[in-house]
């Protein structure tokens, strides 16, 4: 997927910076949009917290290089003078002056139904974010956190772009984002599925696309972001029209520590049951559910494979549950887009499960599904496989997502059109 051509008129933009915030941690990309080549990356973990027996929590890797220490970072803000420090004046450094950096890109989980694209950042578009915090409340505040840093270090001088992780779904029409609610909370509270992880659906959807050598406009895909946290697109002609994660990222298929969909009515019978607040509850079926709660062995798919091969009943039973509810996704998306002709794995299950990516695709076989099993298990993480035939109906892709160059390739194409 190539950026569009930049005319002598547009601003020539070269080196971005893309950010990815958490409450206590700031991953960072630099990118040389002239070949769209990675500069070097990173991350500072446990910002604002004690580093205990010389825990390394700052990280820069340049080429095949790999550099870490610790240091104690309080705030983002320092934080993100770290990260300006290794870039630009670090014994590592990869630019001669942060001043070369053209743009900062930032991921931005929730930006409602007010956000269709990618957006230019300004003191308008953070109020109406802060706004949108109630539907993120774990993820919006500290992707501001990111972008307030990088004011307090840099200033308003380096335009910023928000990403949102949400943007891409915008095209769901109503009948797939509505709840069968009282409509009053649509209308009060902005209950309504949202989905998530698009920057990952949108990079894979055309990238899968170019390998077929089709337009984008003109095929039906299913993407699989498969990883700790999961979720599914149907994504008809350039358009998404459904998706698995809904109001929060925890509706959907199970995933590591996340139960996906489950009866309301068993919800709130635990709750009363064990006498649950609703915060507590929330806890439960975030952090202690999922493939860990199942198997009893471990959010991390490798331990469960592991264990599987061991003859484990439990993580068995977690990874044939997890199969079988991700083909019921794809085998619905299918009906709902009367057809599909391009399935996607990507994530770092999705492209290092071997056993998951067999064992869904043997549920597919009434589209005409069959892998290449050899082809399958040879598959290594970052590489690109298709599974599948050239000439078969429905073909299924192995594909590396990008969501950092999805992030600076949106941020180029605004920043370059100021």
């Amino acid at each position: 997927m190539m950026l569009k051509y930049i005319s002598s008129m547009e601003v020539t933009v070269l080196k971005i910076l893309v950010i990815n915030c958490g409450s206590s941690s700031l991953k960072y990309q630099l990118m040389d949009m002239t070949n769209e080549s990675v500069l070097c990356k990173g991350a500072i973990e446990r910002i604002g917290l004690k580093i205990e027996g010389g825990e390394e929590n700052v990280i820069l890797k340049v080429g095949g290089d790999k550099f870490t220490y610790d240091k104690e970072l309080p705030t983002h803000t320092d934080a993100f003078n770290e990260v300006k420090y290794l870039i630009s004046e670090g014994e590592h450094k990869v630019v001669n002056s942060f001043s070369d950096i053209d743009a900062i890109g930032h991921r931005v989980v929730q930006g409602g139904d007010k956000y269709k694209k990618s957006v230019l950042a300004d003191d308008d578009v953070v109020e109406t974010v802060k706004k949108l915090s109630p539907l993120a409340p774990l993820h919006n505040p500290a992707n501001l956190q990111g972008y307030e840093a990088c004011v307090n270090v840099v200033g308003k001088d380096v335009p910023q772009v928000f990403v949102f992780d949400t943007a891409f779904h915008s095209t769901m029409p109503a009948k797939a984002y509505m709840y069968a609610l009282p409509y009053e909370y649509y209308e009060k509270y902005g209950v309504r599925k949202y989905g998530f992880h698009g920057t990952s659906h949108k990079f894979v959807s055309h990238r899968v696309a170019d390998k077929m050598g089709k337009k984008f406009e003109d095929i039906k895909t299913i993407t699989c972001h498969l990883g700790n946290g999961s979720s599914i697109a149907a994504v008809k002609n350039g358009e998404v029209i459904d998706t698995s994660m809904g109001f929060t990222p925890l509706d959907g298929f199970m995933m590591g520590t996340r139960s996906g969909a489950v009866d309301p009515s068993a919800v709130t019978f635990i709750m009363k049951q064990e006498n649950l607040t609703p915060d507590e509850m929330d806890a439960i079926l975030n952090k202690k559910s999922g493939v860990n709660a199942v198997s009893g062995v471990s959010s991390d798919d490798r331990d469960i494979c592991a264990a599987q091969k061991e003859g484990n009943e439990r993580a068995i039973l977690a990874h044939e549950m997890q199969a079988y509810q991700i083909a019921k996704f794809i085998g619905s998306y299918a009906a709902a887009m009367n057809g599909v002709d391009a399935i996607v794995f990507t994530g770092g299950i999705g492209e290092n499960g071997v056993w998951l990516r067999s064992k869904i695709c043997s549920y597919l076989g009434f589209l005409g599904v069959e892998i290449n099993e050899d082809v399958n298990a040879a598959t290594v993480k970052g590489a690109e496989a298709e599974l599948t035939k050239s000439d078969s109906n429905v073909r299924v892709f192995i594909l590396a997502t990008d969501e950092e160059l999805m992030i600076a390739q949106d941020t180029k194409e605004i920043v370059s059109n100021l």
